[in-house]
């Protein structure tokens, strides 16, 4: 590392089988992400210093996520804010290796990302019908199962304090 204020934010392991199939992605605090084959980056040992993977910049933000990815995956990033947002892969621009990569989220100014994960990519929602073919894939139901207040009570409960001066 060469500079005091750097620091290691992730680490991949990468099968032989996968470098046609899959890339590493990126992710900096100010929402820019990129993904690049993973053959654009050579191979370290013990002692190594790591490769450059994106151009830091005041506009950027400092890098805060590392993961591999294919095109048949979703990303979800997640804001300090508690803003969560889920896209598909394959709409990331695929970039060189040291370039400060594309806006993947706009973000406040007093907010960054917090964290981001891969996770399968979401089917198309099929629309279910019941008996009658109303849609009820979005319906809300409004009945709750908590029992009322009388039935919570046990039967040696002491009085409520207006109860206890009578």
């Amino acid at each position: 590392m060469d500079d005091a204020n750097d620091e290691v934010i992730g680490m991949i392991c990468v099968q032989k089988e996968d470098l046609d199939k899959r890339m590493i992605l990126v992710v900096s605090e100010k929402g820019f992400g990129k993904k690049t084959p993973i053959d654009e980056y050579r191979t370290t040992n013990r002692g190594g210093k790591g490769v450059k993977t994106i151009s830091i910049t005041e506009k950027t933000g400092n890098l805060v996520g590392i993961l591999t990815v294919s095109d048949e995956e979703d990303l979800m990033i997640t804001c300090k804010s508690g803003i969560t947002i889920r896209t598909g892969v394959d709409s990331i621009r695929e970039a060189g290796r040291a370039t400060q990569g594309v806006k993947l989220i706009r973000l406040e100014d007093d907010d960054a990302i917090a964290a981001v994960t891969q996770m399968a990519k979401e089917e198309e929602e099929e629309n279910l019908l019941n008996e009658e073919g109303a849609d009820v894939a979005g319906e809300i139901s409004t009945e709750t199962n908590e029992p009322d207040a009388e039935q919570n009570q046990p039967d040696d409960a002491a009085p409520l304090a207006e109860d206890a001066g009578e």
